[in-house]
């Protein structure tokens, strides 16, 4: 028969090793995002990613059962940051318009972000696959595009287009931009190059939109 109380105990008790176990884990993706920037995938060992995250190697495999798990995790957070900052900006309360050019804006300075740049960009293609990084790239970049493309057409700030083909059109041309940015020596000059080809295309597709 249980006690009075056993319940609220066992489920505090269990609480509190949720809470820890999760701690953990965010101290070893902390860790691992910041050895895989300053390293890279191949100069980066388990072993460094435990001691920085203040661990045992044996509660990174309680997590991760290897690096390319731990490298996926790294991925994950680095894009989920960025999505964030995005989904923010693009269904915030501003014009359509305004919104977009911000979600770009925003966009370009994350392929400045040394995190996201060798992480997303640099190492992900080859430690995932390329087949894989695309489905993860379009699984947190394309569900914007979308959005921020029909608000655009909803207002008409363009004109009425197939969205999902569209979309994937946009997300190509914003993919070789963001590898030219960060493989370039000059990231900073490119990246405001960028900006200005996109804004000047979108300008004009936007201005024939209002004349019809």
């Amino acid at each position: 028969m249980a006690t009075p109380g056993s319940g609220r105990q066992t489920t505090s008790a269990r609480s509190r090793r949720d809470d820890y176990a999760e701690s953990t884990r965010t101290a070893l993706i902390d860790s691992a995002v910041a050895l895989f920037t300053e390293r890279g995938y191949t100069g980066t060992s388990l072993d460094e990613i435990a001691r920085r995250a203040r661990v045992t190697k044996g509660a990174l495999y309680h997590h991760f059962n290897g690096k390319q798990a731990v490298f996926e995790a790294a991925f994950d957070a680095v894009e989920a940051d960025v999505k964030g900052r995005l989904e923010k900006i693009l269904h915030g309360d501003r014009p359509p318009w305004e919104r977009a050019l911000a979600g770009l804006r925003e966009f370009i300075s994350s392929c400045l972000d040394p995190a996201y740049q060798r992480i997303a960009l640099h190492e992900a293609p080859v430690v995932m696959g390329w087949s894989r990084w695309r489905d993860a790239e379009d699984r947190y970049s394309l569900g914007l595009i979308k959005d921020a493309l029909q608000d655009l057409i909803d207002a008409g700030d363009l004109v009425s287009v197939p969205v999902d083909i569209t979309s994937r059109l946009l997300f190509g041309a914003l993919s070789s931009a963001a590898t030219e940015i960060a493989g370039s020596a000059e990231p900073e000059r490119v990246g405001a190059e960028v900006e200005q080809v996109v804004i000047a295309l979108l300008q004009q597709v936007r201005d024939a939109s209002r004349r019809t």
